[in-house]
């Protein structure tokens, strides 16, 4: 999602947010290079479904499925693969060409959020500081820092 706003001072930003489909790394999450990865996620999916399909194949023909047990299958198995594309990191980038006319430097801002209603949340709270402080982080809590260049 891209949006155009214009400062205070009279610069247009662009901000825009993208998803990002593998996790960036990061020296705070030590502890996360030590999970099972992809190959393990691969066979809990595979043995899952060996299971529900033995379980519907060997079922004897006398046993009647109610309706709400194969809903609820249905949304246990979908569970998880929602979860994890809602949960997926974004990354936010503010970035402006600076004012010509008034000798303001080009800026661009970096940051990154996880879940898509975070980003959304984000995104708004950036436009909202650049119309009204010029700035898209005036408190410094955001996730957007300054990248030098």
């Amino acid at each position: 999602m891209t949006r155009l706003v214009r400062d205070r001072e009279g610069r247009m930003w662009t901000v825009h947010s993208r998803i990002e489909w593998a996790d960036p790394e990061s020296d705070e999450e030590f502890e996360h290079d030590v999970s099972g990865g992809r190959v393990g996620a691969i066979i809990m999916v595979v043995v899952l479904f060996v299971l529900l399909i033995a379980f519907v194949v060997l079922t004897p023909s006398t046993v009647v499925f109610p309706n709400w047990l194969a809903l609820a299958f249905a949304l246990l198995v979908l569970f998880f693969p929602a979860r994890w594309l809602v949960r997926r990191p974004w990354t936010l980038i503010a970035e402006t060409p600076g004012g010509a006319a008034a000798g303001l430097p080009a800026e661009r801002w970096v940051g990154s959020v996880r879940g898509y209603f975070s980003a959304r949340t984000e995104t708004s709270r950036t436009l909202r500081h650049l119309r009204h402080y010029a700035v898209p982080d005036r408190d410094g809590d955001g996730p957007l820092q300054p990248v030098v260049t």
